[in-house]
């Protein structure tokens, strides 16, 4: 005689919804890279993966932060359901201003599109999509600075380093690349790469913090 198992279908959404924080840089790198590699006149040293958003075929670069930016949206509400309620609405936020920076294009770099000088002017455009990047940056730094205290709260003074020394890469990596323009692109990529790492390892630690759905395995 088979027993019946209570299943908790709110520990399994919450589960559900932290997974999207694992996919959600690859997803995003990997396409970013793709695309890159195949676009004529980008240069990683030069440009930033949304200049991709520009020219012929721009929809895939555009397409590609929309649908990363949806994935970690989802992902922090999946954190605020798992007991990080501060670190939820930081990494959604982070989520939101993804989805806004793939509405506005940014301004047109040396090199890319090909033939481009760069803009002369800051567009309107431009502008939204960058000030959308300094509030996504800012509140995923948020983010790991207050991952760093739940953490601590839990006994876990590693993680806690670790993650508040995220936040300080990816904060630092942002302003010292939008200050510097090209000559600071690595500082830039360094923030990107930090920041989906951590959202990754951070996603993954809450999602053991979530009790497993089938009641009798807890």
């Amino acid at each position: 005689m088979e027993q019946d198992t209570e299943f908790d279908t709110a520990a399994a959404v919450t589960r559900s919804m932290l997974g999207w924080g694992v996919v959600a840089g690859p997803f995003y790198l990997l396409v970013g890279l793709v695309l890159a590699l195949t676009r004529e006149g980008f240069d990683f040293a030069q440009h930033p993966l949304s200049v991709l958003m520009l020219g012929d075929g721009g929809w895939m670069q555009v397409t590609n932060l929309a649908l990363s930016g949806a994935m970690v949206l989802v992902a922090g509400i999946g954190a605020a359901r798992a007991g990080a309620r501060g670190t939820g609405i930081a990494v959604g936020v982070y989520g939101a201003a993804m989805v806004a920076s793939a509405i506005f294009p940014p301004d047109p770099m040396p090199g890319f599109p090909p033939g481009q000088d760069g803009a002369t002017t800051i567009s309107v455009s431009g502008l939204l999509h960058f000030a959308f990047g300094g509030i996504g940056f800012t509140a995923l730094a948020v983010a790991a600075f207050l991952l760093g205290g739940w953490l601590a709260r839990h006994g876990e003074r590693g993680g806690a380093v670790w993650s508040r020394a995220a936040g300080v890469v990816i904060l630092v990596g942002f302003v010292g690349g939008a200050a510097l323009g090209p000559a600071g692109m690595g500082g830039l990529w360094l923030a990107v790469v930090v920041g989906f790492l951590w959202l990754l390892l951070a996603s993954l630690r809450l999602y053991r913090a979530v009790p497993h759905p089938e009641v009798a395995r807890r």
